[in-house]
């Protein structure tokens, strides 16, 4: 992973560790800074809360600039017209509903294991539209629209992290 991923990844844990923070449950725990987005997401009731909290378009903005998504995709995932994702880009105050931050955050996570997995952010973009027989002959991005989908693309990445390929 080049150091500008690794930027851009540090940044975006960075603003989770200042939006969590910000939360009146986790207004008490400034140790959040520094810490990085995997251990975010092993702390599964951090997860619910801020899904339940909504996602801030600040945020999100910083998130999608880590994943290899275009406006169009973020568009098909989140089920939300390509205009109005835009017009909430626009709108720094808006927060995401409930059900589209837990894809907002799902998204970010495959992201986060995929760009550690992967040489560069165009080696996993690449392999994230490419068929794998590994995944029904499927391209990974196509399976990414639901939860189920998204942990058979999340299993798949860390069994090429291990070396083990079908």
């Amino acid at each position: 992973m080049s150091d500008s991923d690794f930027q851009r990844i540090d940044l975006v844990a960075e603003e989770m560790a200042t939006y969590v923070t910000s939360l009146p449950r986790y207004s008490r725990y400034p140790t959040l800074k520094g810490i990085p987005l995997s251990s975010f997401f092993s702390n599964r009731m951090m997860v619910v809360d801020v899904i339940r909290q909504g996602i801030p378009t600040s945020l999100f903005m910083s998130i999608k600039e880590i994943t290899p998504f275009s406006d169009q995709e973020w568009s098909d995932f989140l089920d939300i017209s390509l205009k109005s994702l835009q017009r909430y880009k626009k709108e720094s105050d808006y927060v995401f509903r409930s059900i589209h931050s837990e894809k907002i955050l799902e998204l970010m996570e495959v992201a986060v294991v995929g760009l550690e997995v992967f040489d560069t952010a165009a080696d996993f973009a690449a392999w994230l539209n490419a068929t794998s027989h590994a995944l029904g002959n499927r391209r990974p991005i196509e399976l990414l629209r639901d939860s189920y989908g998204k942990e058979l693309v999340l299993n798949e990445i860390h069994r090429i992290d291990q070396g083990v390929f079908v």
